[in-house]
């Protein structure tokens, strides 16, 4: 799964914090993200995100699981 960086980076950028897994994915649907970007947001834990580092950090983490 390969997410749009520049697109997805500019979505967290803009987006208020914090916000939980399922604002994220909300607002990701009417900002128009692709399906591959929503599917990476929507695979996160269910957490709550006090800024977009702690959303890519996550990301990476799953990331990382994934190719272990």
């Amino acid at each position: 799964m390969t997410a749009s960086v520049s697109r997805l980076d500019r979505f967290l950028a803009g987006m208020e914090y914090p916000a939980t897994t399922d604002d994220l994915v909300r607002e990701a649907t009417r900002d128009g993200l692709s399906d591959e970007d929503l599917a990476v947001l929507d695979a996160l834990p269910a957490a709550r995100f006090d800024s977009s580092f702690d959303v890519r950090r996550a990301m990476v983490a799953r990331h990382e699981l994934i190719a272990a």
